[in-house]
């Protein structure tokens, strides 16, 4: 295993962990993942660049969070006669699907047998990869559609039942192909990239200091965690230091998203299990909440709140007591609403033992956030890799053992619990301090980690600088991208209607998978 460990420009990251940059050759790039999958490491995102302009080939890029460090390894390919890299995808089956996304978007291809498009959907031609730094972004190709190679199940009594990728809700657009028996699921298969925007190539487009704003959309129920992971990696390449307000302000609207987000979940699995009276409930302790949120941070979802240096809206006096006043009223009914829950017979036959993950398989296959916490994996960023300010108001860590989508429900009713205690100790006192600092022009070639533990689970953003305060290229990832495969998992053995139930107790996000 090579040794050669470079620091980042500059290594601290902000969640107050090492960042470290190993360069590997091919041969080693294989051995590292092994020897970090023997380690229990856990693998966060892959991503890869083109880099012929300024050493003629290629680079893979793969982070993985140790106990106190990220580490990033780093393999550089020439462009002769393809680029190529060894998948680690045996390793770590999350990294599958990132492998054929670089593929469809960049051309570097692996060993891998399945070659199967991800992203493309026939939007451009199959031998144009749109990252590459030759291709025209704004260039539109007509569409030549073409049916894709799901794999087919075979034997007596077995039939497909295609649903999507258009459904008959407000969501977005995802194609799920069951292989049942009856109505009983042998194998699901996925297929997303509906919701493909191309936002690594508009990142390129970008300054440093307006790149939060296309982070903050990348999934928009994920606005406040987006934008501070760009934030943080901006910040921590030019060294810039918060002031401690906006750190705290910061933390605030992190668990406001979490809230308002376990509140709208809540409900809509009541409705999913025939419940309705909880999705009306819930729908207006969300509502109240949102509400709030333009009084203390300027609208209701937080898309433009964080900003680079800080935050954007300071909190004032009246709106510090209406917070407090939303919390008092919250936590009351929250607890209400769970005890109808718990009691409700027909509601707990639906989601008890319903797509069940157990813990041996979530952690083989790498489930993350609050999918892996419902399955009994103790993982939170803001309590095992604590950053300002949860290193100070530390967060419960709230674990669940079911594994299905009880236990996903009971997660939720716990974590706004705890939410609603942080927010509390986070308005106990910040400091009256400036909210935001100016954050100088960062220079070329620099590379920052953002990394922030969202609702869903840990979001990365990975942003190398470009020439005059530009972009060169900004890796954008959501937990999604680990969790989707899982629910391919534990669906089987369920029954077709029960699909919209245990979707929903994953809550995905398409558009943070498809980018």
């Amino acid at each position: 295993m090579a040794t050669d460990f470079m620091e980042f420009q500059p290594a601290k990251l902000p969640a107050n962990i090492p960042g470290r940059r190993l360069r590997v050759d091919r041969v080693q790039w294989l051995q590292t993942a092994e020897a970090l999958r023997e380690s229990n490491v856990r693998f966060l995102t892959l991503w890869g660049a083109d880099d012929r302009d300024h050493d003629g080939g290629f680079r893979i890029y793969a982070a993985y969070l140790l106990p106190d460090t990220v580490i990033v390894v780093e393999h550089f390919m020439q462009d002769f006669p393809a680029p190529s890299y060894p998948s680690i995808a045996t390793l770590f089956p999350a990294a599958l699907r990132m492998q054929h996304a670089i593929y469809d978007l960049l051309g570097i291809s692996t060993d891998e047998a399945d070659k199967r498009g991800w992203l493309r959907h026939s939007g451009w031609p199959e031998t144009l990869f749109p990252l590459r730094r030759d291709v025209d972004g704004t260039q539109q190709y007509p569409v030549a559609s073409a049916p894709y190679p799901f794999v087919e199940v075979e034997g007596d009594g077995v039939h497909e039942i295609a649903v999507g990728p258009v459904h008959a809700g407000t969501i977005e657009p995802g194609h799920f192909r069951f292989s049942v028996v009856g109505e009983k699921v042998l194998r699901l298969e996925e297929r997303l990239g509906y919701t493909h925007k191309g936002v690594a190539k508009h990142f390129e487009g970008m300054s440093q200091k307006e790149g939060h704003r296309l982070a903050a959309r990348v999934s928009g129920d994920s606005a406040v965690a987006f934008s501070w992971a760009y934030c943080a990696a901006l910040e921590s390449i030019t060294e810039t230091v918060c002031p401690a307000r906006a750190i705290i302000l910061r933390a605030l609207a992190l668990e406001h998203e979490r809230l308002a987000n376990h509140l709208g979940d809540l409900g809509a699995l009541g409705n999913d299990a025939g419940f309705a009276f909880g999705l009306t409930q819930f729908s207006k302790l969300k509502e109240d909440l949102l509400r709030t949120n333009i009084v203390a941070f300027g609208a209701r979802y937080l898309l433009d709140y964080v900003i680079p240096g800080g935050v954007a809206v300071d909190l004032t006096v009246d709106a510090r007591r209406l917070l407090l006043d939303l919390y008092d009223a919250l936590g009351p009914s929250v607890n209400q609403m769970r005890s109808i829950y718990d009691e409700h017979a027909g509601l707990q036959d639906r989601i008890r033992e319903a797509g069940r993950l157990e813990q041996a398989a979530a952690e083989k296959l790498g489930a993350t956030g609050l999918v892996a916490r419902a399955s009994g994996l103790p993982y939170d960023l803001r309590v095992d890799h604590p950053w300002t300010p949860y290193d100070s108001f530390v967060p419960k860590l709230i674990v669940q053992t079911g594994g299905d989508v009880a236990a996903r429900v009971q997660t939720r009713f716990d974590e706004i619990l705890e939410s609603l205690r942080l927010c509390r100790a986070l308005l106990s006192g910040p400091p009256k301090d400036a909210i935001h600092t100016s954050v100088p022009v960062a220079t070329s070639d620099l590379l920052g980690i953002g990394l922030i533990e969202g609702w869903r689970g840990p979001v990365l953003i990975a942003l190398e600088t470009g020439p005059n305060g530009g972009i060169r290229r900004c890796h954008a990832h959501d937990p999604s991208w680990q969790n989707w495969p899982l629910l391919e998992y534990a669906i089987l053995g369920n029954i077709v209607p029960d699909f919209p139930l245990i979707n929903k107790s994953f809550n995905l996000s398409y558009s943070g998978q498809d980018g």
